[in-house]
């Protein structure tokens, strides 16, 4: 059985797992981490959302292949504003590299993006985009109308650069958003996106505190939830997710001085 990663046991502690939830997975490239939520909480409501149409089959087929009944995928991007964008579809494979350490069918179709490749290639050489598609769009607070969702739970996003665009498009549910686990970048790796300091400014000013931060000198993901909730929480739960935070801050500062000491960072930022 697989080990719980960090987020996954934060999120044990903020929800019960008999819980009719509403968790989104916002780029879910296959649908491997829907179909972990479905597992870990059988009684959430789980919105998968890919826009790549190779991807997307996968989602479907392992909404199939586990038997998920609560499992919603929509092959749509979530961003600022409903309508019609171009995406950048990744491909590649590193060298002797022959499965990826997730079991997924793929190495190079989880980069792709709303934003064009900046400097993904300079970190990842092998990583291609060789083609562009058109997607539909949607933002969250539309599609939250449409299907008469008040809340959410927990966001899982992983949208390459694209973070803040699909948090300007849900001003609405915002205060109704109880977590989030994202990615972040220190530097650009896709043109024009927003960056680590842009998104953390975001979510403070709007109601929510960090209690994961795996960031390195590059990249990495962030665990957010609304102050209000935690405030909520059994003093005990929040004690144990303190004890989380420090450990995890305390990781992302030393891995991010030692690794740009050791790889010349400012190589890549300039």
């Amino acid at each position: 059985m697989k080990k719980d990663s960090i987020h996954e046991v934060a999120l044990k502690k903020l929800f019960n797992i008999d819980e009719e939830l509403n968790f989104f997975d916002i780029g879910a490239c296959e649908g491997l981490s829907s179909a972990r939520y479905s597992s870990m909480f059988p009684k959430a409501s789980v919105y998968a959302f890919e826009p790549v149409p190779k991807n997307f089959k996968l989602v479907v087929e392992n909404q199939k292949k586990n038997s998920l009944k609560k499992f919603y995928p929509f092959q749509l991007g979530l961003s600022s504003k409903k309508g019609k964008a171009t995406f950048y579809v990744s491909s590649g494979r590193p060298e002797n590299k022959n499965k990826p350490a997730d079991n997924s069918s793929d190495f190079g179709n989880k980069s792709s993006s709303l934003y064009k490749p900046g400097k993904t290639k300079e970190v990842h050489p092998w990583l291609k985009f060789k083609k562009t598609i058109t997607i539909e769009t949607e933002t969250l607070d539309s599609f939250c109308i449409n299907e008469s969702l008040a809340t959410i739970d927990f966001i899982h996003m992983d949208v390459q650069g694209a973070e803040l665009m699909v948090l300007q498009g849900a001003q609405n549910m915002l205060p109704k958003i109880k977590s989030i686990w994202l990615e972040v970048e220190r530097i650009a790796l896709y043109e024009k996106q927003a960056l680590k300091k842009d998104i953390e400014v975001f979510l403070d000013k709007n109601g929510f505190i960090c209690i994961i931060n795996k960031v390195n000198y590059i990249a990495g993901d962030q665990f957010w939830v609304r102050e209000t909730y935690f405030n909520s929480l059994h003093k005990d739960v929040k004690k144990q997710l303190i004890t989380i935070k420090k450990k995890t801050h305390l990781k992302s500062n030393l891995s991010t001085l030692f690794g740009a000491l050791k790889y010349g960072v400012k190589k890549i930022i300039k």
